[in-house]
């Protein structure tokens, strides 16, 4: 009843034909979504407007933001509608694209994660992306209509370089899936460099990782990264290092002790928004807990 109160009046676009419950979500955007496929790509070429790629899955909450905060706004569905070719895809549904422009904006803006929003030529180059963006500036985060305004003007202004950056991006892109697998032993000096790196951002009062020190005088997610645990766990075993083991065990302290870990059903959330582990964000992935309970044995059988 709550979901026919919701649609009611509303006019669906073309997802409203797909089968996957993330893209039957946005069925009901002011936005006019296509699902990817040779409609909407035919489009982006016959009418020359770059492409804005949105991709997330059914269960993301800073997907359910997005859509809540830019894509029910018809102020945003208004410059979406005139400028862009706008395409919604389910990660579940196509990892493979998922993968590829993942990569691409991992390249642009030295980060990922969902719902992914990257910015397209006509014939599916990437030349700007993102991740989640907000209705308004949020500290090192502009608002998301004004990227979308600024896309437009450099566009009709400035096409040129974005096609250039479109082609060093896709360049890029194509090398690393061009690169053999490195076959040969890992070196020691390879080793010892990680070490430090993570020793320079480990937070010492309460452990996890973070981009440098200086970052935990701002609220920032940190994340449990147990492949980082579990290399220290091996680096502390082939080198004696102390310090590698003192790393771990205190991040795996606070954590069990924080409100990251669920302490009535169990499990491990999939961060937490601040530097204390207190505040976690409410989603449990499999993979994380499975890595977890794999490094707090190996933990438990190294102390």
């Amino acid at each position: 009843m709550e979901g026919s109160d919701k649609t009611k009046n509303k006019t669906p676009n073309s997802l409203i034909k797909e089968k996957s419950p993330y893209l039957l979500q946005h069925a009901y955007n002011p936005v006019n979504w296509y699902p990817w496929g040779k409609v909407a790509l035919q489009r982006a070429r016959d009418e020359d407007k770059p492409i804005f790629l949105s991709i997330g899955y059914s269960t993301c909450h800073w997907c359910h933001v997005m859509a809540r905060e830019s894509f029910e706004s018809e102020q945003t569905a208004g410059i979406l509608n005139e400028n862009f070719i706008c395409i919604k895809v389910d990660r579940e549904e196509r990892p493979d694209l998922d993968e590829i422009y993942m990569k691409a904006v991992q390249i642009l803006a030295g980060t990922g994660g969902w719902p992914l929003s990257v910015f397209l030529t006509p014939d599916k180059k990437p030349f700007y992306g993102g991740t989640y963006f907000p209705p308004r500036p949020v500290r090192d985060l502009p608002a998301f209509n004004d990227i979308l305004q600024a896309i437009v003007s450099n566009w009709c202004d400035n096409r040129e370089q974005l096609q250039r950056s479109s082609e060093d991006i896709t360049e890029l892109l194509q090398k690393s899936y061009l690169q053999k697998p490195h076959s040969g032993e890992v070196s020691v000096d390879l080793l010892d460099d990680l070490y430090e790196q993570l020793a320079l951002q480990f937070d010492p009062e309460y452990g996890g990782f973070g981009a440098d020190v200086a970052a935990w005088s701002v609220k920032r997610p940190k994340f449990p990264l147990p492949c980082y645990l579990s290399f220290l766990l091996r680096y502390h075993h082939r080198t004696g290092e102390k310090s590698a083991l003192t790393m771990v065990t205190k991040t795996l302290h606070a954590m069990a002790r924080g409100g990251i870990f669920d302490q009535l059903g169990g499990g491990f959330h999939r961060y937490s928004t601040d530097r204390h582990w207190l505040v976690p964000h409410f989603e449990k992935m499999l993979y994380d807990n499975a890595l977890l309970s794999r490094v707090y044995l190996e933990a438990y059988q190294v102390t």
